[in-house]
C-alpha cells in the first residue's frame, strides 16, 4: 500500500467519524421540535399561551436544521467511502470544501483532504479507478 493510499484510507475513516458526529449534533434541535409540538397540541396552554404560528416556527426550522445536518452527514460518510475506494474525486473535493465551515474538526479534515486530493499522484490514482499502475 502506497503512502497516498494510506492517506486516503485514513481520510476515509475520519470522514466517517466526523460524519457520525455531525449526524449526532444535528439531532440537538429535537428539543425545539418537541416544544413546537407542545405549543400546537395545547400542552402549554395557560393565560400566556403562544400563538399558533410560533408553534409552527418551532417545528419547521428544527426539522430543516435536522434534515440538513443529516444530509451533510450522509454526504460526509459517502465521501469517506469514495476516498477509500478512490472514486469521485470531484465529489470528495466539494464535500471537503463544505466541511471547512464546520469548526474545528471539519475545517482540519477538509483542509487535509483538499491537500491530499490536489496531489498529482492521487489524481492519477483516482483517474485509474483505484488501481495502482506498475512503474516500468
Amino acid at each position: 500500500m502506497t503512502e497516498d493510499e494510506q492517506h486516503l484510507n485514513l481520510l476515509g475513516i475520519f470522514h466517517c467519524i466526523v460524519g457520525g458526529m455531525t449526524a449526532l449534533f444535528a439531532c440537538f434541535p429535537v428539543v425545539h421540535l418537541a416544544l413546537g409540538v407542545a405549543m400546537l397540541t395545547g400542552a402549554l396552554d395557560g393565560k400566556d399561551a403562544p400563538p399558533p404560528f410560533m408553534g409552527w416556527m418551532f417545528i419547521i426550522f428544527p426539522v430543516l436544521f435536522i434534515l440538513g445536518g443529516w444530509a451533510l452527514a450522509a454526504c460526509m460518510i459517502v465521501a469517506g467511502r469514495k476516498l477509500q475506494k478512490h472514486t469521485s474525486r470531484m465529489f470528495c473535493l466539494v464535500v471537503a470544501g463544505v466541511e471547512c465551515i464546520m469548526m474545528p474538526f471539519g475545517t482540519v479534515l477538509g483542509v487535509f483532504t483538499i491537500i491530499v486530493l490536489m496531489r498529482e499522484s492521487v489524481r492519477k490514482l483516482f483517474d485509474t479507478g483505484g488501481e495502482v499502475q506498475a512503474v516500468s
